[in-house]
């Protein structure tokens, strides 16, 4: 690298140059110098660690970030050994995945494009070993070549594509309308394949596979997801018969119906009328098990009427609906989805939950992760894209004790400004990919990662992870770099300024603060703000405690550290503030160090401020203000070289939090606070 970047690399002091934008013959779009260097000591790292042979688990995979899905397909395309492709191709075969908020199938459609290649790669190499062997040597790869060429398969690709639908791909949605379109993107894609021939009869087409059974409508949430919670009901009887044995052979009898619908689909000596008959037999059979299992929970759980329940309930009977696989298998080996991100309360749904242990959470998203961890076999995975306040706000507590169930977890975050994760949807997100089973117990982070719009493709290929330890709080620190660890322990020796606070106002000895963040800075006043708002708040100290020292520390650039971290970035609540570790100095010195930096702030701040009206339909006409702190930025750092004398920070350690998310922070973006 250019030299006087490089000087900096072991050299703090060294490092003016490395908030500039770095040039294209080294960076990617947008990248500072402070990033280049990242990323390229994250790549000497991740190389480092495979030349030495270091990277040897899957979940090594996830922690470098590393392409999970091209090393699977470069084993195929290369293994000299056909007992591994057998073995391979079957459990590729019989992979179960599930989204339970399949919405219009988006995430089903993103796997059935994971899985095509390894499936292509799969049955080149059984071509590949019947070339080159004796007739019969190779047995199994010739059936299945011999299904791949069968004359209702157009080509290899609709091969492909019709497993896939059939065997692997299964979703649920409260909406009847949505499992359709799902449905119907699955056969576009199907049907995408193959070049209609106007001279044959359905244009040269074989019948598209039936996938009723697959993707289906429901309510996710309600209904019986395991024999376990089926016990429950099982008690209760039927005109006086105990349900339990009746349900049981039901069950099997699905099952069995089930096999046979699917059997007659992948196999090709069976005529329509064949499969009409085990479609209508499987229907036949499921209704009447569902009836019985609406009549069981029915009985449990409410005091509507059954027909009115029925409708607004909509129970979806996961352990009936896929009893081979939530019993026969344990449940599915892959779910993944975006669940919606939605309050409940009874008052506002048609429908009452009941029953879930996050159900203090009282978000939707919450109670779909708990369902799917009942619905998962013991080696299943899960990664799922919900609000970062899962993983924040004291308010998810319930879902944040219940994800530390899986004792292996990945979370990666990313922010809303300036560009956000999904188009349209200005969410702060957190990605969790979770193993129900493992034999250690960690838990991997990222950082909240910001991008422009035109840098996204390098986005994900850039997230990285760092093992923490998690132990000391419920909610999991957005933590991403390995110096960060260093300055967590440091933090953590001291005690939450909470305990400084008086319990009554004391004149002249409070700070001032607005319960509203969402920006890149907040800001703490030794004064009241200049413009009233509901928001605004105040706190006293007790009189030994001098506000200002308090104010100050809240300031920096290490409190924005502890907030990011820990907080979801928009709430600026009582416990986010005062849940800050500060010990009170006990150097006179530190202490009016720390006055002076918070006289000089505060005059800064007001005479950079900027006094704007915001006209609202709900609150009329009001003046507001916005305190542009980035101008104040050369003061907070100074306020940050005083603490990190009084938390023992080193220089690489005080050089990481004055330059914690700079080049977001410093760019012409204002924080608003309304």
């Amino acid at each position: 690298m250019p030299i006087d970047i490089e000087q900096g690399i072991n050299e703090v002091s060294e490092r003016s140059e490395w908030n500039k934008p770095a040039t294209n013959t080294y960076a990617l779009p947008t990248e500072i110098w402070r990033e280049v260097v990242d990323r390229r000591n994250r790549y000497t790292e991740v190389k480092t660690k495979i030349d030495k042979g270091e990277i040897n688990a899957i979940n090594d995979f996830i922690t470098y970030n590393l392409n999970i899905r091209q090393f699977a397909q470069d084993v195929v395309e290369n293994t000299t050994d056909p007992e591994l492709l057998k073995h391979y191709y079957k459990a590729l075969n019989s992979v179960t995945i599930i989204d339970p908020t399949c919405g219009s199938g988006a995430f089903l459609f993103a796997a059935m494009n994971i899985l095509e290649p390894l499936y292509e790669s799969c049955i080149q190499r059984m071509e590949n070993f019947v070339a080159e062997a004796t007739k019969g040597k190779y047995k199994y790869f010739e059936e299945v070549l011999a299904q791949v060429k069968s004359p209702e398969h157009p080509n290899l690709q609709y091969f492909i594509y019709k497993s896939i639908i059939l065997r692997n791909l299964y979703g649920v949605d409260i909406m009847k309308e949505a499992v359709e379109i799902a449905k119907l993107r699955l056969f576009l894609k199907l049907v995408a394949t193959v070049e209609a021939d106007y001279r044959k009869p359905n244009l040269g087409l074989e019948p598209l596979p039936d996938i009723d059974f697959n993707i289906r409508a429901g309510n996710t949430l309600v209904g019986f997801a395991t024999e376990v919670e089926l016990q429950n009901g099982l008690t209760y009887t039927f005109d006086g018969v105990i349900a339990k044995p009746l349900i049981e052979e039901k069950c099997e009898i699905v099952s069995g119906a089930f096999k046979r619908y699917k059997e007659i689909q992948l196999t090709f000596g069976d005529d329509f009328n064949e499969f009409k008959k085990a479609k209508t037999a499987l229907n036949e059979r499921l209704k009447e098990l569902n009836h019985d299992l609406n009549k069981l929970l029915h009985m449990q759980a409410t005091a509507y009427q059954y027909e009115d329940w029925l409708q607004s309930h909509q129970p979806f009977h996961w352990f009936a609906e896929f009893y081979e696989i939530v019993q026969g298998k344990g449940g599915f080996d892959v779910i993944i989805g975006n669940p919606p991100y939605v309050e409940y309360s009874e008052k506002k749904f048609d429908y009452i939950i009941k029953g879930f242990e996050t159900e203090k959470c009282s978000n939707l998203y919450g109670y779909v992760i708990e369902r799917s961890y009942k619905i998962m076999n013991e080696n299943s995975l899960i990664g799922m894209i919900i609000p970062i306040s899962a993983f924040s706000n004291s308010s998810m507590l319930t879902l944040q004790k219940f994800i530390k169930k899986f004792p292996v977890t990945y979370i990666s975050n990313f922010h809303q400004r300036p560009a956000a994760l999904f188009e349209g949807v200005l969410q702060r997100l957190s990605i969790f990919i979770s193993r129900k089973k493992a034999d250690v117990k960690e838990i991997k982070t990222s950082i909240v990662y910001r991008w422009n719009v035109n840098t996204r493709e390098s986005l994900f290929p850039n997230v990285s992870y760092v093992q923490c330890d998690q132990s000391k709080q419920d909610n999991s620190l957005k933590i991403g770099y390995d110096i960060e660890k260093g300055i967590l322990k440091k933090y953590l020796k001291h005690k939450p300024i909470s305990v400084l606070v008086s319990k009554s106002p004391i004149p002249n000895n409070a700070i001032h603060y607005r319960t509203a963040g969402g920006g890149y800075w907040v800001t703490i006043l030794n004064t009241p703000f200049l413009t009233t708002s509901l928001s605004n708040k105040s706190t006293s100290f007790l009189s030994e405690y001098k506000s200002k020292v308090i104010s100050v520390i809240l300031n920096s650039n290490l409190f924005w550290w502890y907030y990011t971290i820990n907080f979801d970035q928009f709430n600026f609540k009582d416990y986010m503030i005062f849940g800050f570790r500060f010990d009170y100095p006990n150097e006179n010195e530190i202490v009016k160090k720390l006055i002076k930096l918070s006289d000089k702030l505060e005059k800064e701040l007001l005479e950079n401020s900027t006094t704007y009206i915001i006209n609202s339909k709900t609150r009329g006409s009001n003046e507001t203000i916005t305190y542009n702190k980035y101008l104040s930025k050369v003061t907070m750092d100074e306020i940050d070289k005083v603490l990190a004398e009084h938390y023992g920070f080193d220089d690489d350690e005080l050089d990481f939090l004055i330059n914690y998310d700079i080049k977001y922070r410093m760019s012409k973006e204002k924080d608003v606070i309304e």
